[in-house]
């Protein structure tokens, strides 16, 4: 009998509130991205969490832009946002908003704050107001323009909104408790003046409600029943409840869990963006990224990432995930889906003198061991084929299983090979040439030779090789922490080795009619996509990841390193 999987303690809420008939048992949550940069990983832990909870009660899930900076946000991030949740698997339907459908709704809410006595204009300089907010273990000061009367805020508000005053000269805030230990119910802003077009209401306002303002509020027009942020945000829950007891509107329920820390990347948008504008990478969709466009990009499939979000699930404090899990998962998905082929990266020419010149003849070989339903493909066999350079060596050790002087090897789907000499460059002393013996009666399926080998190898025939580019991606930086440096000195630990260029490869015919995010597996390689410049003239592949994670060596010894320094540490503090 299989065990029954234990909830979540998200699951556990919302179970326990629909027992209650909490909402009448309705489970309605959001995806509330901001528009002012590309998804990324971290991103997909949300999507995947608020779109299969929903569904898991029969519930839906909005999909809502949080567009309340116009000096950051633009239509391509909007599109991006929505392709990559669709391309991800989840459908919001025809519930899309985007929170300046509530601007005039937010106003208003802004207008009853004011008549209620709990929000005032404040004309307090920016420099002087943050000062005047005070620290953590000092409390704030309040303004001078506290206490303005009713009368005289609306028509200072209403002055705001109809363009009157100059920007950073007024603000709107809402009067709460400027000694609270919570930095956020410090009278905080609830408008600012901002004359900036917005990208879907044009010139309509020139006063933008701050982020706090807007989300929760737009959470309960949309009658949210559980709204799911990260950790970050609880602290701003406080204030959230202080406008729903205030404005008397749908309770929306706030739920926090852990931010996704994925080791050797960072996941902040505001980094990511600088990776872009400083030409470290490409741009926001470069296969090292750990955007979703980037992702996508590099050959992981929607999913792989689904499963991986699923395996690390949610949890209320924040831990480092490794990328080898999220690589891991990539591997899996990609073994049962994606076709094998044969790709030559750093070719050398073998000649098999015992096959006749001119001679050609088609060999069947599976697709996908995994998926037998997946038929064969024919390749061509001639005498002269191309095979990686790294698996031939002059002088090979014992354990060595593949091709040296007078050692057999079989070529994948083909026949048993003997090595009988190469020939070197006289420049440089590399093999530029070797010579093999095939063995007829080896032929694969067929073989009744007699004759045992211990290792195969793959091949590409040389009469109708394709040409191909291969660009080998790995870890964007060197250290497994970058996200833990400040912003001026993240981009130190850049991974110079985080992108190779391979020209040269060779791959098999079948490959011509390849097209751009298709995904493969090169036998004995890893796996690899077609990128979007790729063209019948010069394929160009993405490599998504190796067979085997070369990585973990790595990971080991830096978690050992790490261990050993803690362990140092409690030993001095004792």
């Amino acid at each position: 009998m299989s065990e029954k999987k234990s909830l979540n303690f998200i699951e556990q809420i919302v179970k326990d509130d629909i027992e209650n008939g909490l909402h009448g048992g309705r489970v309605h949550t959001r995806f509330p991205p901001e528009p002012n940069g590309y998804l990324h990983i971290g991103h997909a832990k949300s999507i995947v969490l608020n779109f299969e909870l929903a569904a898991s009660h029969g519930g839906t899930t909005n999909l809502r832009f949080d567009d309340t900076n116009p000096t950051k946000e633009s239509i391509e991030y909007v599109e991006s946002i929505k392709h990559d949740v669709s391309w991800l698997g989840y459908n919001w339907g025809d519930r899309e908003y985007y929170t300046s459908d509530y601007f005039q709704q937010l106003y208003d809410f802004a207008i009853q704050l004011i008549q209620q006595g709990q929000a005032y204009v404040d004309d307090t300089p920016p420099e002087e107001m943050a000062d005047m907010k005070g620290t953590p273990t000092r409390p704030g000061v309040e303004s001078a323009f506290r206490e303005r009367q009713v009368e005289e805020n609306i028509e200072l508000f209403e002055g705001m909104r109809d363009g009157k005053f100059d920007e950073g000269s007024r603000v709107l805030r809402a009067k709460i408790d400027m000694t609270s230990p919570n930095m956020h119910l410090r009278d905080p802003i609830l408008y600012r003046i901002k004359k900036e077009p917005h990208h879907r209401t044009g010139d309509d306002w020139c006063i933008y409600p701050m982020y706090d303002f807007a989300h929760g509020q737009s959470d309960s027009v949309e009658k949210i029943t559980h709204s799911l942020c990260t950790v970050e945000f609880e602290n701003h829950r406080p204030l959230y409840n202080w406008f729903i007891e205030k404005l008397d509107i749908f309770p929306s329920r706030q739920i926090e869990f852990a931010r996704l820390n994925l080791n050797y990347t960072v996941l902040s948008k505001r980094r990511l963006l600088k990776l872009v504008e400083m030409g470290i990478v490409s741009s926001w969709d470069d296969p090292r990224m750990p955007t979703i466009s980037g992702m996508r990009r590099r050959g992981y499939s929607p999913e792989a990432i689904q499963s991986f979000c699923r395996e690390i699930g949610v949890a209320k404090r924040d831990n480092l995930i490794s990328m080898s899990l999220l690589e891991y998962h990539v591997r899996e998905h990609l073994n049962e889906v994606a076709p094998r082929i044969m790709a030559v990266t750093d070719p050398v020419e073998l000649v098999i003198t015992s096959y006749s010149e001119g001679k050609s003849e088609t060999l069947s070989i599976e697709n996908n061991p995994e998926k037998p339903e997946t038929g064969d493909r024919d390749v061509q066999f001639s005498r002269e084929i191309w095979i990686e350079r790294s698996d031939f060596m002059e002088n090979p050790p014992e354990k060595f299983y593949r091709l040296g002087p007078g050692r057999k090897v079989r070529l994948k789907g083909a026949f048993i090979i003997e090595c009988t000499g190469f020939d070197t460059d006289d420049e440089t002393g590399n093999v530029s040439r070797i010579y093999a013996k095939h063995f007829p009666e080896s032929r694969s399926g067929e073989d009744d030779s007699g004759i045992k080998v211990k290792g195969t190898i793959h091949w590409v025939n040389k009469a109708d090789a394709l040409e191909a580019k291969i660009l080998a991606y790995d870890r964007l930086f060197n250290d497994a922490t970058p996200a833990s440096h400040d912003d001026k000195e993240f981009t130190e630990f850049i991974n110079p080795d985080s992108l190779s260029i391979i020209e040269g490869a060779k791959v098999e015919r079948s490959m011509k009619d390849a097209k751009p995010m298709e995904r493969y597996q090169f036998l004995r390689k890893g796996y690899y996509c077609v990128d979007q410049s790729s063209t019948p003239e010069m394929l160009v592949f993405n490599r998504t990841v190796m067979l085997r994670d070369p990585w973990k060596k790595v990971e080991k010894q830096q978690l050992n390193r790490l261990k050993q320094k803690q362990q140092r540490a409690r030993k001095k503090n004792k």
